[in-house]
């Protein structure tokens, strides 16, 4: 004889062999779906536009890997700024840790792309042309009508143009958006690494938010399994109130808690959990059961507030500290990262300057004459064209040629700047000195000190370089 493995029921995404429970939660309204839904339009508008908005003449974010240039909210860096990313990567990380101490998953529930475009975009289609939960429920476990067709292939259509759209946008941060028009424009033949990108990005939107959806943060999300270790007694959940609710029953039942037993908890959840077993891996602090909730304590009249923000002591009706060693210690941690990372940044200067010797022979004899050629590197490192002018500080004795003594870059563009010096050599000394200064028109000034080498002896490859800017 056959055995089956017991099955939960529908108050997980998983079964407990493993299989999946699709979930099909119920609309709710209520005053966290509403402001949920203010924070994905803005989120989402914000995703959209930022390649639109134009800051110092490039977009807000543009991150031109190919040519090794990235443009940040006006700020400019090329590639020996990729060190900063450190301190963008760990700051996010750790940001997200200190968040989850004081505000549990709320970054899950109110700002995780996964949530945003899923609840944001591909629910909202569905629930527009599938029409609710019921509904979507009986259709989905019926035969192939005309009616099933109709709507499941206008859903997908929709859902395959919501995907080719994000995958677009995303590209635009990468390429700007003059490209990607000209791209769009012209045939996938003619910019195949464009065109497979999006492809790939679009199919995978499509499979992730069309089918995979709650099991992204069931499975495969680490976030949600460190939370049993990023969270404590005081940290702000999404909990139910065992004191007040408990015993479950009807209306009209004697001796009953606050809850019902409606199950409307439930069937609005979007990972099918029920919050009343306690607090779980698979919750994301979505709010939608507290807006239920509240809505059913209105019906019959009980106080709102019996599924609700609050802490695991809040809900044993116990105290709940804010100030706590933890979010003391994160504190502290937080603000040193934050001088750190300032003081690192405040370092990255608006153009770079480096002085090269010419390959060959360090110096060069020429009738009485000593000359020694220099090569001066510079790199434009603001969002904006700038003039740099080349003055070298005289020294007795010394002739200096700058054939350009005034330079014109573009942004993150480079230059070099030959720089011819020569002495007499009888003038000349075992240690010469030269300094060349160069200034910006943003006011910002460099200045390089090249040694002068001669017959009398010298250090250093044909290659060194020679100096960087004081």
């Amino acid at each position: 004889m056959a055995t089956h493995l017991p099955v939960l029921p529908p108050k997980s995404s998983l079964q407990i062999d493993g299989k999946r429970n699709f979930v099909y939660p119920a609309d709710v309204k209520g005053r966290f779906t509403s402001a949920r839904n203010v924070v994905f339009v803005i989120l989402i508008g914000v995703y959209a536009a930022l390649p639109w908005i134009q800051i110092k003449g490039h977009p807000a974010v543009y991150l031109d890997i190919a040519g090794r240039k990235f443009f940040l909210f006006g700020a400019t860096f090329n590639a020996q700024d990729i060190w900063m990313t450190v301190f963008l990567l760990t700051g996010a990380a750790f940001g997200l840790v200190f968040a989850t101490a004081l505000l549990g998953r709320a970054w899950c529930g109110w700002a995780c792309p996964q949530t945003v475009f899923l609840e944001g975009v591909y629910r909202r289609i569905e629930r527009i042309v599938e029409g609710p939960r019921e509904k979507r429920m009986r259709r989905a476990a019926g035969p192939w009508t005309v009616d099933k067709i109709w709507r499941k292939a206008v859903v997908h259509v929709l859902w395959l143009v919501a995907s080719l759209a994000l995958a677009h946008v995303f590209l635009s941060y990468f390429v700007s958006l003059h490209q990607l028009f000209d791209m769009m424009r012209r045939r996938p033949e003619e910019h195949p690494e464009a065109f497979l990108v999006v492809m790939a990005l679009a199919a995978l939107f499509y499979f992730n938010f069309a089918w995979f959806r709650e099991q992204f943060c069931v499975v495969m999300c680490p976030y949600g399994r460190l939370q049993s270790v990023l969270l404590d007694p005081d940290s702000l959940v999404v909990g139910y109130d065992t004191a007040r609710g408990e015993p479950r029953g009807k209306v009209k039942d004697e001796g009953r808690g606050a809850c019902v037993d409606c199950n409307r908890c439930v069937v609005v959840c979007p990972t099918a959990i029920d919050i009343r077993v306690g607090l779980q891996m698979d919750c994301i602090a979505c709010t939608q059961c507290i807006d239920a909730c509240d809505e059913v304590m209105d019906k019959v009249h009980q106080p709102r507030g019996l599924i609700r923000y609050d802490s695991p002591n809040g809900l044993a009706s116990k105290p709940r500290r804010l100030v706590r060693p933890r979010v003391l210690i994160y504190t502290g941690l937080g603000a040193l990262g934050l001088l750190v990372a300032t003081l690192s940044m405040s370092h990255h200067e608006r153009f770079e300057a480096n002085v090269l010797r010419v390959q060959g022979a360090p110096y060069v004899l020429d009738g009485d004459d000593v000359r020694n050629a220099y090569r001066l590197h510079l790199i434009n490192k603001e969002g904006l064209a700038t003039t740099f002018h080349v003055l070298p500080e005289p020294v007795p004795g010394v002739r200096f040629i700058v054939p350009l003594k005034d330079v014109r870059l573009e942004s993150l563009a480079s230059a070099d700047v030959p720089i011819f010096a020569t002495m007499p050599r009888s003038q000349f000394q075992r240690q010469v000195e030269l300094r060349i200064v160069v200034k910006s028109d943003l006011g910002e000034e460099r200045t390089m000190v090249a040694p002068f080498l001669g017959p009398e002896g010298h250090g250093g490859g044909p290659h060194a370089s020679l100096g960087g800017a004081r």
